[in-house]
């Protein structure tokens, strides 16, 4: 029999059709709660057909301990950094993900972070719990300016949002959809730099890369303008921690609210978490009872696809054949 690893929490605790397809695969369902670390995915593959993974550690080790019975790396999402896709492509792997499944879910998740550190949610509501009446002075949405940075499927459900609330949108993007940005009023900037000087609130929408891995750093907050506030539904990895910390500590930004982190779960210790000016949810930013069943579908059917040696929805390195399981 053939056996399928599936590692993504979300995937298992939410009911929905998925788990109906992926029995329909006849295959053994190994389980395992993620995200893992390289040593535990070494543990565990070797011996699977076929992964469906979240935001474990796949890397050239695991890679090479999985092959040659490894043939389907299915990912729940649309983050592959975690992934060694160049030795995954060099394997003949193929890497499958779901892109245009949570852009909605996530989108909204962003402004749930603003309007918690613009309005103090996190100060109020624990002094109510706390049986007080503490208050402090908030500070409105309307007509400040949102930069986005990477206007994809995310960054363009951020700007409508954006607009509902009468903010002022502008976005940097690789991928510029000029019609979109027309009928919501999005100003093009041509850099990030553009951004910083005139953005109130920055929220980072892009893919964790060589280019972008700590773009958020001294130096380019330092060009932000002061008490600006950064949201990050994107990857923890953007961000240059210890420098964040020190100007939240400062005053320079205002605040910091993100569903990322550089090191997920964190330690108990992590500076950034005892911070007042900061809000942090654990990456659940995709968590809903929609989002999980529209990923979780989508990871099966290209996982389905790719086992029968058909195209699947969308896949990171297509020029890896897909072959049918033997």
């Amino acid at each position: 029999m053939k056996r399928i690893l599936l590692t993504t929490t979300s995937f298992q605790d939410t009911p929905g059709e998925h788990h109906r397809l992926l029995a329909e695969t006849g295959c053994e369902i190994v389980t395992a709660r993620g995200p893992l670390n390289e040593a535990d995915t070494l543990a565990l593959v070797g011996d699977i057909d076929a992964y469906i993974c979240g935001d474990d550690a796949i890397t050239r080790a695991v890679l090479e301990k999985a092959r040659p019975r490894l043939k389907i790396l299915s990912k729940y999402g649309i983050g592959v950094d975690k992934i060694d896709i160049k030795s995954a492509t060099e394997f003949g792997i193929p890497v499958l993900f779901t892109p245009g499944v949570n852009h909605t879910t996530v989108a909204e998740h962003t402004f749930l972070l603003l309007l918690a550190v613009e309005k103090n949610l996190l100060f109020h509501t624990d002094s109510t719990r706390a049986g007080g009446w503490k208050r402090k002075t908030g500070h409105e949405l309307f007509e400040k300016t949102i930069g986005i940075v990477g206007l994809g499927r995310i960054g363009k459900e951020v700007a409508i949002r954006a607009r509902a609330f009468g903010m002022h949108p502008i976005g940097f993007g690789h991928y510029w959809d000029d019609a979109f940005a027309a009928q919501y009023g999005v100003q093009r900037a041509a850099s990030p730099e553009e951004i910083y000087a005139v953005a109130d609130y920055i929220s980072l929408h892009t893919n964790l890369t060589p280019q972008t891995r700590h773009m958020i750093n001294a130096a380019s907050i330092a060009k932000m303008k002061p008490g600006a506030v950064i949201l990050n539904c994107a990857r923890g990895e953007i961000v240059h921690t210890p420098d964040l910390i020190a100007a939240l500590q400062s005053g320079q930004l205002r605040g910091y609210g993100a569903d990322v982190l550089d090191e997920e779960p964190p330690p108990p210790d992590y500076p950034l978490l005892k911070l007042p000016n900061v809000v942090i949810t654990p990456h659940i930013g995709s968590r809903t009872f929609e989002s999980v069943v529209r990923q979780a579908t989508c990871a099966v059917k290209n996982l389905t696809l790719a086992m029968n040696g058909e195209k699947p929805i969308a896949q990171i390195n297509p020029e890896v054949p897909v072959k049918k399981l033997a």
